[in-house]
């Protein structure tokens, strides 16, 4: 036989569960512990003691006989003892008292005295007195097993046995919510985190503050009566005898230092700052996964729906069966044959035991199921799938504190039976606020001043730069680094700029990668004020944030990102009216159309760059409105031909067309209307010949031809009196003309990577020439003519199929080794006294180097 302590635990569940065991439940179990120790009881009871005792009921002529004895010598005592007639016995229910001894009536009072005469030889001991019944001790055990079976009610044999059945079922039906494996997961882990969230140090520094803020406005209260106490009490020079003590020394203590206190513990410790960090991403996670389904909550209805129903039947069969225990019954188990009668009466000494025992099963199954009625009416009296955290929120500066839903709002209901500080404690962990005050916290106690210092870089213009990139947040410290010049945040969603920014007087230039970053409003004063480029990358439009476009002084604005989506006309860019200063443009997206609002900005803006990711620029009709663009770059936008548009702006100098689709520059007749153009790069494309109109684009300085399919260059190129830069290399260029020596102002000419497989020596004539590039070609000799070129400084001959180099380098003054490409083994070919000195400067350049 188990015992009660292994099947109490049973209704056990783990003691962390306990928080979400309201007080029904609990109460609930120590009922179901007290009727599983009557269950228990009742059984040992009827496992140890339970018997019933039975006698023959005696024949009819014996009766008979009995009777007439009894009436002839009423005062002698009978050998037997008379046993009454059962039936009357029975009808009248006078059968003698347990507990009182009184007899049952029609039965004559056995008589202990001795008889007056007679001799009765063979019996020493006492007269043997009662009635022959002719059984033998066997057979008597016989019939009390026979009638055990068949008088007593099914009931009264297996009550003990039903209460311990029922009870168990009802402890596992309490507690199968922690067991389901779909359920007792989440609640595991819920348990888990509410446990860590309420045990760290953060929610306790995070309560404290809220405390010290809400105490803020009664201690200026404080102050401001204090003040009106110190005021009075000036006027008077002595107190009033009659004023009571606290009002003379309160206002001295309060006048000296206020009453709150602002809590100790500035900094977390760096473990417990990454565990609460930790903690908020699994609150997140969890909240994610568990609201998405009501599974815990509709599970608990079920199993107190389970219960309830349960209840009701137990009591309904139990109410029924209360009277069929009796103390007295009668049995005919007809085995006449071998007893020789045919009914006997019984009794069953567990019957009073096991109706006191049922009775009391009864109460508390009564008050079982009362428990379980109030349970279902807490379950549906009010929608326990949602959870407000509204009071926490009134109680606390996290305002943000979301509500949930589902599972989620279900536990936090039990947790608040047990304890509503669980959920005030765990809401600090859905706030986003606190966990932006915690990033803050840890980013400040991890990026000092001193390690902000290290990370300062100078770029290329000797400007000190300072890169962050992807923190939490920024360091309070940068604002305290005034010599910085250019700050750049790299995907920092939660970046702030507040006041102290003002404090970097010499910051000029500020970038913003995938950084939405919030600005005070002081900072923002001051960044409308000294800002002067600004750098954006963006995936949407709505991180770019608000103030950008308020930004007056704005010089240059860099935007790249995704501008091409359905909401394109909601990327504000009507706000750019209000860039009164913004000078250059410079959009790298996907566009399909300039944007019809950046001619807002039209009056004043003087370059205009958009680099497209190879989506097909379509519609440029808004370009004919920006009359004051000198620099304007189409790159990468899919243009088979030179946009019209472009030819109405009159003031355009640069114009930039690379890495496009362009075959043809028939247009190119066009640019004679472009006074002032002198920069045309129309490289990276594939165009095949040049048309003889480029020679009216007079004002030509620099052309880019570089990276197309050009197999020939026409002699009105050269006609362009004022070109100073040519770069026609990687074509398919084989002949380079003579016309070329009439560019005398041209200062670079690159061929590098065609068919050339002569260099005319009308090359050399020009004589301004520093950078010659004809690398990559099928040139065989160089004429010593180029000694002409006195300001060379960069000659570039490798890959080609020449054997020796001409000792005229010589004359190249301005030409150094480290400007002369050519391979190792030409090199060996000049002069020794040429290669000496290329080797002197080599040397000396190097040494200036390193001492720089």
């Amino acid at each position: 036989m188990f015992t009660l302590t292994e099947v109490a635990s049973l209704n056990d569940i783990q003691a962390t569960y306990r928080i979400l065991k309201p007080w029904w439940d609990v109460f609930m179990d120590y009922l179901a512990i007290v009727m599983l120790m009557v269950a228990i009881f009742a059984g040992t009871m009827q496992l140890t003691k339970d018997q019933v005792v039975c006698l023959p009921e005696p024949l009819s002529e014996e009766r008979s006989e009995t009777q007439r004895s009894t009436a002839e010598s009423p005062t002698k005592v009978p050998k037997t003892s008379v046993m009454p007639d059962l039936e009357s016995t029975m009808s009248s229910r006078g059968s003698r008292n347990h507990a009182t001894g009184e007899t049952f009536d029609g039965l004559p009072p056995l008589t202990t005295d001795q008889p007056d005469d007679g001799d009765h030889s063979g019996s020493k001991g006492p007269f043997n007195f009662g009635r022959p019944t002719n059984l033998e001790y066997q057979q008597y055990i016989f019939i009390n097993q026979m009638c055990y079976h068949m008088a007593l009610p099914w009931y009264s044999k297996y009550f003990p046995y039903l209460a311990l059945i029922h009870t168990l079922i009802l402890m596992v039906s309490s507690n199968f919510w922690f067991k389901y494996p779909k359920t007792s997961s989440k609640i595991e882990h819920f348990v888990s985190i509410l446990g860590k969230c309420f045990e760290s140090p953060w929610t306790t520094k995070a309560l404290s503050e809220t405390a010290c803020e809400d105490s803020e406005e009664n201690k200026q209260r404080f102050k401001t009566s204090v003040a009106k106490h110190l005021s009075t009490g000036s006027e008077e020079e002595s107190p009033s005898s009659s004023t009571p003590m606290i009002s003379r020394t309160g206002p001295k203590f309060s006048a000296e230092k206020p009453v709150i206190e602002v809590p100790s513990m500035t900094i977390l410790d760096k473990k417990d700052g990454e565990q609460a960090k930790a903690l908020f991403e699994k609150v997140r996670k969890f909240r994610a996964h568990v609201e998405d389904s009501d599974l815990i909550y509709k599970l608990y209805v079920v199993q107190t729906v389970i219960k309830t129903v349960k209840l009701m039947f137990i009591l309904c069969y139990t109410l029924t069966f209360v009277t069929s225990i009796n103390f007295n019954h009668v049995c005919e188990p007809e085995i006449e044959h071998l007893t020789g009668y045919a009914q006997f009466y019984c009794t069953h000494n567990m019957a009073f035991m096991l109706r006191k025992l049922l009775i009391s099963y009864i109460a508390l199954i009564c008050v079982y199921g009362l428990v379980c009625i109030y349970t279902l009416f807490w379950l549906f009296r009010r929608p326990l799938k949602e959870y407000s955290f509204e009071k926490v929120r009134e109680e606390s500066s996290f305002s943000d504190i979301p509500d949930v839903k589902n599972d989620f709002a279900f536990l936090l209901h039990m947790v608040d039976q047990y304890d509503q500080l669980y959920s005030k404690r765990f809401g600090v962990f859905l706030s986003e606020v606190s966990e932006n005050k915690l990033r803050e916290l840890s980013l400040n106690h991890e990026w000092t001043y001193e390690k902000l210092k290290q990370h300062v870089s100078r770029n290329p213009q000797d400007k000190q730069e300072l890169h962050l990139f992807m923190l939490s947040g920024v360091p309070d410290a940068v604002f305290d680094m005034t010599e910085l010049e250019i700050l750049k945040l790299e995907l920092i969603p939660e970046a702030k700029i507040p006041a102290k920014i003002s404090q970097m007087t010499n910051l000029q230039e500020l970038h913003l990668y995938h950084c939405p970053a919030k600005v005070e409003q002081t900072a923002f004063s001051f960044l409308r004020d000294h800002l002067r480029y600004l750098h954006i990358k963006f995936t949407d439009v709505a991180e770019i944030p608000t103030w950008v476009y308020l930004l007056k002084n704005l010089r240059e604005l860099y935007l790249v990102g995704n501008l091409n989506s359905e909401n394109n006309k909601m990327i504000a860019l009507e706000s750019l009216r209000e860039l009164k200063h913004l000078k250059i443009l410079h959009l790298k997206s996907n566009l399909t159309k300039i944007p019809s609002n950046i001619t807002d900005v039209a009056p004043h803006l003087t370059a205009l760059l958009v680099h497209n990711d190879g989506t097909k620029l379509l519609v440029l009709n808004s370009l004919k409105k920006m009359i004051n663009l000198t620099e304007l770059e189409l790159q990468n936008c899919e243009l088979e031909r030179i946009p019209h548009a472009i030819f109405s702006l009159t003031n355009l100098q640069e114009l930039d067309l690379k890495s496009n689709n362009i075959r043809t520059i028939e247009e190119v007749i066009s640019f004679q209307h472009l006074k002032r153009l002198t920069c045309l790069k129309l490289w990276h494309n594939k165009i095949i010949t040049i048309p003889s109109s480029i020679s009216l684009v007079k004002n030509l300085e620099l052309l880019y031809l570089s990276q197309n399919k050009l197999e020939s260059l026409p002699a009105a190129l050269f006609t362009l009196q004022k070109l100073r830069y040519l770069d026609v290399s990687h074509n398919s260029i084989a002949v380079i003309p003579v016309e070329i020596m009439s560019l005398q102002n041209l200062q670079y000419f690159a061929v590098t990577g065609n068919r050339v497989e002569i260099l005319p020596k009308q090359v050399f004539k020009c004589t301004k020439l520093r950078v010659l590039n004809v690398g990559q070609n099928c040139i065989t000799s160089i004429s010593e003519k180029i000694g002409q070129l006195v300001q060379l400084t960069q000659l570039e001959l490798k890959g080609n199929c020449l054997d020796r180099l001409p000792a005229e380098l010589v004359h190249c003054r301005l030409l150094k080794k480290s400007g002369l490409v050519v391979e190792d083994h030409l090199f060996d070919t000049l002069p020794s006294e040429t290669k000496d000195l290329f080797n002197q400067d080599f040397n000396s350049n190097s040494t200036f180097g390193t001492g720089i």
